[in-house]
């Protein structure tokens, strides 16, 4: 087969389009023919070397990849024998080390991946591929930030990153539920897309009157939420719009770099002065709300039931799987709409 293998932490091109052997399904596994294979701005720390928020550092050589759709092609020793020839798509977790045995694990930047059979979900009819990695990552992950939204139709959103893949699912959901949507995105091409979603105001947070226009289109109303997953100045200038008992959700700081790790902190003061409830809704606290004994799998369960059910629909952009560097650089620049995605 043919993948993207990380030899030496570092920049974007570190990634190298290669011949690597063909991945072996242990007993309980599967061998997908990768159809669409998911990218994540974590994805271009670990490449740098440095490990995630929830995750250790790779060993090298490596297979990028968490999230992997296609049709299965193989089976290891036990595995059911009904997923043969099926459309699934999984998320593999973190990859692990590629160099060795062709029985080890390899990430999902690669025309062939294996996985455990008990982490595969049938592809409802009517998604392709790229949707439905888009819906095993960024769409669980959006169910589990909604888990602590309580959307009402009197609710006030504020989404910066709104032309992201999570920005676009959570403008969609918002707007399902009746609430007034507020949607932040830099550029006019961007803001375009934002507005083209649903958005009830789309506007330029790199215009620094963009407070001033979203407080002339409330008109006295305020925002009730905020899905910060940007942290910064944009994300202060969106939570002082909130009104009292405003809730300001984190998921992310994109605004300030993944690899510094700036978020937007306030004083235990400042929250009980303004009556801001803030709430950091990833890891734990999230898993401990979505509940069950697999709670990642709950989220990825009811993420892929939205979009069967056309009530979420993510927007993918795509790359050849031999272009993954040109993807890397592009999200790191903020140059991608929605969720990107590797095509072999």
């Amino acid at each position: 087969m043919h993948a993207i293998r990380l030899h030496a932490f570092g920049p974007a091109e570190n990634l190298t389009y290669e011949k690597a052997e063909d991945p072996l399904p242990g007993p309980g596994q599967v061998r997908i023919a990768v159809a669409a294979a998911g990218v994540h701005l974590l994805d271009t720390a670990l490449r740098e070397g440095m490990p995630g928020p929830y995750s250790k550092q790779p060993e090298l050589p490596t297979i990028p990849g968490r999230e992997v759709a296609g049709t299965v092609e193989s089976l290891g020793e036990g595995t059911d024998p009904a997923w043969l020839g099926k459309r699934v798509v999984a998320h593999l977790g973190i990859p692990l080390p590629s160099g060795g045995h062709p029985r080890t694990p390899s990430g999902g930047y690669a025309e062939l991946a294996v996985t455990d059979a008990a982490k595969l979900h049938e592809i409802p009819a009517g998604l392709d591929e790229g949707q439905a990695v888009a819906m095993i990552g960024t769409g669980r992950t959006t169910m589990g930030i909604l888990l602590f939204a309580d959307l009402r139709p009197d609710s006030v959103a504020i989404v910066p990153a709104a032309a992201g893949g999570i920005g676009t699912l959570l403008v969609q959901y918002a707007k399902n539920a009746g609430a007034t949507v507020i949607g932040l995105a830099g550029g006019p091409e961007k803001v375009a897309r934002v507005r083209e979603n649903g958005a009830d105001l789309a506007v330029d947070y790199k215009q620094s009157d963009w407070p001033d226009r979203v407080r002339a289109f409330l008109d006295g109303r305020q925002a009730t939420i905020v899905f910060d997953s940007v942290g910064g100045d944009t994300a202060r200038a969106a939570v002082d719009l909130l009104g009292h008992g405003g809730k300001h959700l984190v998921f992310g700081w994109s605004g300030q770099g993944l690899h510094a790790g700036g978020t937007l902190t306030f004083t235990a003061e400042e929250l009980a002065e303004r009556g801001i409830v803030l709430e950091s809704v990833l890891g734990p606290v999230m898993m401990q709300k979505a509940g069950g004994d697999n709670p990642l799998r709950v989220l990825e369960e009811r993420s892929l039931a939205e979009a069967a059910a056309g009530r979420l629909t993510p927007a993918v952009q795509r790359f050849p799987l031999a272009e993954a560097a040109a993807a890397h650089r592009a999200l790191e620049t903020r140059g991608t709409m929605g969720k990107v995605v590797l095509v072999p």
